[in-house]
């Protein structure tokens, strides 16, 4: 829930931010609200969508952690937390590394899948 506010504005904007003058040619020749859609907005805006994400992970992993902060058993949130009470910094850290790598999996994870569409002819 913490990321899908941002997300919601930032493709608002990309789709208000597309080009007027093709979906005005679109609709001279008669094109339906899908293929407008599926044909102009959605290809125009797909590097939003994937600075969307790029975002999202950052954002996803606060909410998530600070959820496990507050309520959590088990998890990198609470031992960070437990780690922090009980004067353990080697859990802290342990914690916050491996929170780093995966951090840095899923943002590589994204690069690749962004390298991947934009070198498909479709896009181009």
């Amino acid at each position: 829930m913490i990321s899908l506010i941002v997300t919601i504005l930032e493709n608002l904007n990309g789709f208000l931010k597309t080009d007027k003058e093709l979906i005005k040619m679109a609709k001279t020749f008669k094109a339906t609200k899908f293929q407008i859609l599926t044909k102009i907005v959605l290809p125009a805006n797909l590097s939003t969508f994937i600075n969307s994400l790029k975002v999202n992970i950052g954002l996803s992993l606060v909410g998530i952690i600070s959820g496990e902060f507050l309520v959590s058993k088990a998890g990198l949130g609470y031992l960070i937390v437990y780690g922090g009470q009980v004067f353990k910094l080697d859990l802290v850290m342990a914690s916050v590394i491996i929170l780093g790598i995966v951090a840095g999996i899923m943002y590589g994870a994204i690069l690749l899948l962004e390298k991947f569409i934009l070198k498909s002819k479709k896009f181009k």
